[in-house]
């Protein structure tokens, strides 16, 4: 038998092929992540049974408070934001070509920060909090914007687009901490929080919110998978392959800042995630970016409710940021990554 699953109209005009390992390694990872998913709803300040959890979601039994409106909303939340993160990282690994890729090194994180602590310190008290995610979104869009445009220069070439996001990153954070610095110690506060990656204080509202940008952009970006594919080959031979490569380059750009964009807006300034879970994914099943979307998707929403679980259980009652613990292992994960591409 062979090693790919071929699926095809039946007037053959659409097919595609899928590898049978693929398809094995996702099924296993999407039953790691439920079971992730269950211990971290199961364990806290007090232990939920997995049972309870399966017959309260079943509506078997009458709804627990505790399980329904404090830990499935901030569980479900995370796993979107790590979702949201992996598949932006990948897209930004792909078209960049570069494997230090990721919407926080490259300014796109740095934006919605920018954006987020604007608002705080300015507009909070005058304007409803409701807002702030629209501000997270904006500046990292109006960010990634002026990015592109001091890069381009007839057409963008990756390492121009990596340099200068650089140094706009560099750029939003010095004004992020001045912001703070001349701010008062509650707006101080409330803007190191957010900066620093915290899911406390979920809600429904913020699920429902996400929940549209991931359902959307995610499949968006596996429908322009293989473009993708095509230019990891090299901008000249995709242009004589027929690929618009500066306006692909530009969509699949707007869908990581708006993925990555989106994750910041509802969780903070969580780091790293866009950058190992590619990795771990390419790991498990080879290069393949139309393979790499669902993995990453997966993988990055298993590490930050993972982050999430050790963040709110292992200092109770203290509940720390999730982003203390995604950097932790992601700046080691950062380090070794220059050292095995020092002579890249």
């Amino acid at each position: 038998m062979g090693r790919h699953i071929t699926v095809k109209s039946k007037s053959e005009n659409f097919s595609f092929q899928v590898d049978k390992k693929t398809i094995t390694t996702v099924i296993a990872l999407a039953l790691l992540a439920i079971a992730i998913l269950m211990m971290s709803l199961s364990i806290g300040s007090s232990f939920i049974s997995p049972w309870v959890i399966i017959k309260n979601l079943m509506g078997i039994v009458e709804p627990d408070f505790i399980l329904n409106e404090l830990r499935l909303p901030r569980v479900l939340l995370a796993f979107m934001v790590g979702a949201a993160l992996g598949v932006a990282g990948s897209i930004l690994q792909a078209i960049i070509r570069n494997p230090l890729a990721s919407p926080d090194i490259i300014g796109i994180t740095a934006g919605a920060s920018a954006g987020a602590i604007i608002f705080i310190v300015v507009f909070l008290g005058t304007v409803s909090a409701v807002f702030m995610p629209l501000a997270a979104i904006l500046g990292a869009v109006i960010v990634a914007s002026i990015i592109y445009l001091l890069a381009w220069n007839n057409g963008v070439t990756p390492i121009r687009l990596v340099l200068i996001g650089i140094g706009i990153a560099a750029a939003m954070k010095a004004i992020v901490l001045m912001m703070i610095v001349l701010s008062d110690t509650a707006v101080t506060t409330k803007a190191y929080l957010w900066l620093t990656g915290s899911l406390y204080g979920s809600n429904w509202g913020h699920v429902y919110s996400m929940l549209p940008f991931v359902l959307l952009f995610i499949p968006l970006t596996a429908f322009l998978a293989r473009s993708v594919s095509v230019k990891e080959l090299g901008d000249d031979i995709a242009t004589g392959l027929g690929v618009k490569v500066q306006s692909r380059r530009f969509l699949l750009l707007l869908i990581s800042v708006v993925l990555a964009g989106t994750a910041a807006a509802f969780a903070g300034g969580i780091e790293f995630v866009g950058l190992i879970a590619p990795h771990i994914g390419r790991l498990l099943i080879g290069r393949s970016f139309a393979a790499l979307i669902p993995v990453s998707a997966l993988i990055g929403g298993m590490i930050v409710v993972l982050a999430d679980f050790v963040a709110r259980t292992a200092f109770l009652p203290l509940d720390l940021p999730a982003g203390v613990f995604t950097a932790a292992i992601g700046a080691p994960f950062f380090i070794y990554l220059l050292f095995r591409n020092r002579n890249g």
